[in-house]
């Protein structure tokens, strides 16, 4: 990791720069392929998908038939941490639906905001090296608690065309209607202007890399709504001369094992950190199944010493990072300082591998700073709010010259006169 002692607060907004790509030469490649998706449906999905996964000749849509064998595929002993991590997501998530309230705000008029459920929405969940079974639950458990009328799930397959049986099994689990063995950019381009297989949704959920992220960002600006920008997970951990450095490498080590193009970074105010942490790190690194791509991640990445937690925990509101972990003696203080950031993990035995799979918060986070206006997936992300009003002749009578004055002052008559028109109406007449 890339060491960084007291810079100067010029530098600062350098320091919280993401890896940057082409994203010119990004948004070509990506574009072109969801314009054949597009206008060649079917064959451009399986055309690219040949390309990239190794596999597009036979039928896109999973069958039920391979849904229900996917248990016998997945061990008693994941069956039954799914279970668990399905309890405790469900039971945060069910907390956030709110029940519609009537609210009367001057005599007469009366206002209220029902909750309407998406009525189509498309799951993408990474697969290739790391299938991510965990984001069926982050994503199908809310839809389904929203009651959205149709729930499709795409995923890339292996190179003979199977998909991943922990992704079925969650998938059957929580009663996903469609599951296509579809990945990439032509996966988002399909649930975003739909093929003869895969149909078109109202809103695209879920994490990937940079051309996943790119087509969605892109499909956004035209045909369909999506839920965050979320691309390359990152993570910052806030340490102090008590944290423990075992822990915090750990933590850092969980997010550079995503992919070579995460970002980690360890800010503090104590200078015994830095060596305890970097030993902790290649020890345990050298355990790790994905050593390869977690050293790719760390050389994007910074531990960063400042004078005091004011200015530690200043930057990490500059910073906004997907994940934050305050792992100080004093986190319940600094927690409360925290402005900008998708979720945070509070003190020693929080780590953010808890959310991303059990404790019960979403893992869909807003990563690349978005975090600064965004917030990551919950209830909210999968209704419409609709407004409605009702207001008696009275009511419009108490709001009535206030609605005229205002609305003849911004030069529109025809709204003065909607109300005119109704208060001299004689009823009886």
């Amino acid at each position: 990791m890339n060491i960084f002692r007291h810079p100067d607060k010029s530098e600062w907004a350098a320091l919280v720069q993401r890896p940057r790509f082409d994203l010119h030469a990004l948004e070509e490649t990506v574009q072109k392929i969801i314009d054949d998706v597009a206008s060649l449906g079917d064959a451009a999905v399986r055309s690219y998908s040949k390309k990239f996964d190794g596999y597009g000749t036979g039928i896109l849509e999973v069958s039920e038939e391979e849904i229900g064998n996917a248990p016998d595929e997945v061990s008693g002993e994941l069956k039954r941490a799914i279970e668990v991590a399905h309890r405790n997501i469900r039971t945060f998530h069910e907390k956030q639906v709110q029940q519609t309230e009537v609210i009367e705000t001057v005599a007469g008029v009366r206002c209220w905001q029902k909750p309407v459920p998406i009525s189509k929405v498309g799951l993408y969940i990474p697969g290739g090296s790391a299938p991510l079974f965990s984001t069926v639950l982050m994503l199908g458990i809310p839809a389904k608690i929203a009651g959205c009328g149709e729930v499709i799930l795409c995923t890339p397959p292996g190179i003979h065309g199977k998909v991943d049986a922990s992704i079925l099994y969650t998938a059957g689990l929580l009663g996903i209607d469609r599951v296509f063995r579809v990945g990439g950019v032509q996966a988002i381009a399909a649930m975003a202007y739909g093929t003869e297989s895969i149909p078109a949704v109202n809103k695209i959920f879920g994490p990937g890399n940079q051309y996943v992220t790119m087509a969605k960002q892109l499909v956004s600006q035209e045909k369909v709504a999506i839920d965050i920008p979320a691309g390359p997970s990152e993570l910052a951990v806030v340490a102090d001369h008590a944290s423990n450095p075992a822990f915090i490498a750990s933590d850092l080590l969980s997010q550079a094992e995503h992919g070579p193009d995460s970002q980690v970074l360890l800010i503090t105010d104590s200078e015994k950190m830095i060596d305890s942490v970097q030993d902790e790190i290649q020890r345990q690194l050298e355990g790790l199944p994905r050593k390869e791509i977690a050293s790719k991640a760390l050389n994007n990445s910074k531990i960063i010493l400042l004078k005091n937690q004011g200015e530690v925990m200043e930057l990490v509101n500059m910073y906004a990072p997907e994940h934050l972990i305050i792992a100080t003696r004093n986190y319940s203080v600094l927690a409360g300082q925290v402005i900008n950031a998708g979720s945070v993990f509070l003190g020693d035995y929080t780590p953010e591998s808890a959310g991303d799979y059990a404790s019960g918060t979403n893992h869909t986070l807003p990563t690349n700073g978005w975090a600064h206006a965004f917030s990551g997936i919950n209830m909210d992300s999968f209704f419409k709010k609709i407004t409605f009003q009702e207001i008696s002749r009275d009511g419009l009578t108490n709001i009535g010259d206030s609605i005229m004055t205002m609305a003849n002052a911004e030069e529109l008559r025809a709204h003065s006169n909607a109300v005119s028109i109704r208060l001299s109406h004689n009823d009886d007449a």
